[in-house]
């Protein structure tokens, strides 16, 4: 429950924490792949940084216990999140003192500390995302969402555009300490944000945290359809991590400056973004869920292909340009199908673990699978690498054949169910 305030206040904190869940995410990724690729470092090395990202897999390990042992001023949810949000200023600041190079000593320093910042990252997800659904009444999520989502972009621009054009101007360090200091700027925001009335019914063991959601979600579904589900989770987004984590060493070694990959990338990238959202939530009304995850999924396999072609011709800016907003088009209406998978999957009493779990599932698309893809690229050339992150859809569609055909109204055996509070 959260106390009486305004809606524009609940839509400010959600958008200013989108911002703090976009900023760590930007630098442990672009900002960071950017800096490695500048300095020659090979790419197969740069590839290895998506293990890094296994704490957003792994977050719903320790997820139960933010509920269990909440901190409990300014509230269960905010108290966290203020801990979380310091310790990121002070781990994305301590990086501008890294200066990598192929010893095995700047490696080893550089991979620990991007693990550290996915693990802090991933920890402020979860009280993201539960503040956020324990904020909003019904009839604000929507426009919630969007404004997470905005912060989220936002963070991503700022930090993308603006860093890249810091490093190519006055050097990397500069621009992680920008990044550290728009994390700060969040800080005020999360100290005044509305406040949480106490919950009636708190978790008291930390048992009943662990055990009570994945319970209720295999007896929901049934074995057999949980692991499909899962495995749709898993795989549906796996052509953008597969893209992702190989798209700014591609083009910085198509020749491209880095201030041009990074005003396209967070400039024309998260403009196609956000129109790709707003365009997928127009056209998921109308089309229903099965049909835009198959519609937006055809859509996000077309803007990996635009790499492939841009690998293919090297058409230049233009075609830089292209290839940029499609991919980020298509990923706006993907993400838009996803989040609502997502969510029509977890039940009302335990959503934040539940979101947790899956979320955390479909982390291991842009980690664990994605993470031998700088030795893909690097054996198969980078025509063909775009090609296979393309054939990568097709396990998605074929669970989608099963679990959520074109006719059918909703992922069969558990999205009616998931809507039931009780």
């Amino acid at each position: 429950m959260t106390a009486p305030t305004s809606t524009w206040r609940r839509i400010t904190a959600v958008a200013a924490e989108g911002v703090a869940s976009g900023t760590p995410y930007v630098v442990g990724t672009k900002l960071l792949q950017g800096w490695l690729t500048a300095t020659g470092i090979p790419l197969g090395l740069i590839g290895m940084l998506a293990y890094a990202e296994l704490p957003y897999t792994l977050k719903m390990v320790w997820a139960p216990a933010l509920d269990r042992w909440p901190i409990p001023w300014p509230d269960r949810r905010r108290g966290w999140l203020l801990l979380l949000q310091l310790l990121l200023v002070a781990v994305i600041g301590a990086m501008t003192f890294l200066r990598p190079s192929q010893q095995p000593a700047s490696l080893t320093a550089i991979g620990l500390m991007a693990l550290l910042l996915a693990l802090v990252s991933a920890t402020q997800d979860i009280v993201v995302d539960a503040y956020r659904s324990d904020l909003l009444p019904e009839g604000e999520r929507g426009a919630g969402a969007a404004a997470t989502n905005l912060g989220y972009r936002g963070a991503m621009l700022a930090i993308g555009a603006g860093g890249f054009i810091l490093a190519g101007r006055y050097g990397w360090p500069l621009a992680f300490a920008a990044a550290a200091v728009l994390m700060l700027l969040v800080v005020p925001f999360t100290l005044t944000a509305p406040k949480l009335l106490p919950i009636g019914h708190q978790v008291t063991s930390l048992r009943q945290a662990v055990v009570g959601p994945a319970r209720e979600f295999l007896h929901r579904t049934g074995r057999g359809r949980a692991a499909m589900l899962l495995a749709l989770v898993l795989l549906y987004r796996w052509p953008d991590g597969l893209l992702n984590v190989m798209a700014v060493p591609f083009l910085i070694q198509q020749g491209f400056s880095p201030e041009m990959v990074g005003s396209v990338l967070a400039g024309w990238g998260i403009g196609a973004t956000i129109v790709g959202t707003i365009l997928g939530g127009i056209l998921f009304g109308k089309l229903g869920m099965n049909r835009s995850l198959w519609v937006f999924a055809l859509v996000g396999s077309a803007g990996n292909l635009s790499y492939w072609a841009l690998a293919s011709f090297d058409g230049g800016p233009v075609a830089l340009l292209l290839a940029v907003g499609l991919e980020n088009l298509g990923g706006g209406m993907v993400g838009a199908a996803f989040v609502a998978l997502l969510m029509s999957l977890c039940n009302p009493r335990f959503s934040a673990t539940q979101y947790a779990l899956l979320s955390g599932v479909y982390a291991l698309s842009r980690s664990l699978l994605s993470g031998q893809a700088g030795f893909v690229a690097e054996g198969v050339g980078w025509s063909n690498f775009f090609l296979l992150t393309v054939a990568s859809s097709l396990p998605a569609f074929l669970l989608m054949v099963w679990l959520t055909p074109w006719h059918g109204d909703g992922c069969r055996g558990a999205f009616d169910q998931a809507k039931d509070p009780t």
